[in-house]
């Protein structure tokens, strides 16, 4: 199976991505608060990457201090990504939150522009726009009865939750100079992460550490479909795919989150919410159009 997916890259990435849509889903039918679902992603996730870091340092040699390092802080992020997304699902739904945080790949740009000088190029610049107006549409305010609890602050913790994500991606980044190294960042980032999660737990007041064993079932699939094999096989089919290829293939991850949430849980997101969806997923696709490099990792999607 390994060789399979070496061999055909493509097939790990629409693997991942296909494993990935569902974590909304199986988020909602935990039935538990934002940071118990965040942390007990996280917690369940640790085991099995400890084992892979173990055995990737001992290809590899130990993980650099900066590597590690890089990867502490962006599990800092990743720890704000993942509470405000579930935030984001609560009041818009699992489909239309996916969507939302996917705006990652239009955000980072623009902030590794403001941190690092990394001028975005003209067709990411030009996404901008076309993702901000999805987001406006999907927040309700354009018309009456949009699907949601509270489809506006949806929207806002979905924003929120792209810039959180893209914070992780970059400090990611700046820490992975060694080509082929993968599982040792991802279980540093997921510990620093169950780490931070918990204050913030206990600050808000709703972090839950005796779930129900059902909803402990549906916390541990998560974890090892989207934390552990979804998150792997992508990063790890990335550098063998041109990153307009790459954006192609994932777009299929939130365009799959909304029809399986239609589906499974039965959300019935209004017509303009659609379009809104639509033109998030086509500033995706602009932000990535025209390069035939490597795809960077900043293109995993969420979550």
């Amino acid at each position: 199976m390994r060789r399979a997916f070496s061999e055909r890259p493509a097939l790990g990435v629409l693997t991942g991505a296909f494993l990935i849509a569902f974590s909304g889903i199986l988020f909602r039918e935990s039935h538990v608060s934002p940071t118990t679902g965040a942390f007990y992603r996280c917690f369940w996730a640790l085991p099995f990457l400890l084992a892979l870091a173990i055995w990737e340092d001992g290809r590899l040699g130990r993980r650099p201090r900066q590597v590690r390092r890089a990867a502490y802080l962006a599990g800092a992020f990743f720890a704000a990504d993942l509470i405000l997304w579930h935030y984001s699902i609560e009041y818009v739904g699992a489909g239309l939150a996916t969507v939302l945080g996917n705006t990652q790949v239009v955000l980072v740009g623009l902030l590794a522009w403001a941190l690092f000088a990394e001028r975005p190029a003209r067709n990411a610049l030009a996404a901008i726009p076309v993702a901000m107006l999805g987001i406006l549409l999907i927040s309700g305010v354009l018309e009456n009865g949009a699907y949601g609890s509270n489809p506006k602050l949806g929207a806002i913790y979905g924003l929120l939750t792209g810039i959180a994500y893209s914070g992780f991606l970059l400090a990611m980044r700046r820490g992975s100079e060694e080509r082929g190294r993968v599982a040792g960042p991802l279980y540093d980032a997921t510990l620093a992460s169950a780490i931070c999660i918990v204050p913030i737990g206990l600050a808000i007041g709703n972090l839950d550490f005796t779930p129900s064993l059902e909803a402990t079932a549906w916390l541990i699939l998560l974890a090892l479909s989207s934390q552990v094999v979804g998150w792997l096989l992508i990063t790890v089919s990335l550098g063998r795919l041109p990153t307009a290829r790459t954006s192609v293939l994932l777009t299929l991850q939130p365009l799959l989150a909304v029809i399986f949430a239609a589906l499974i849980v039965d959300e019935r997101p209004s017509p303009l919410q659609l379009v809104g969806a639509a033109a998030i997923l086509a500033g995706l696709l602009i932000a990535s159009a025209g390069r035939r490099e490597p795809a960077p990792l900043e293109t995993v999607p969420e979550h």
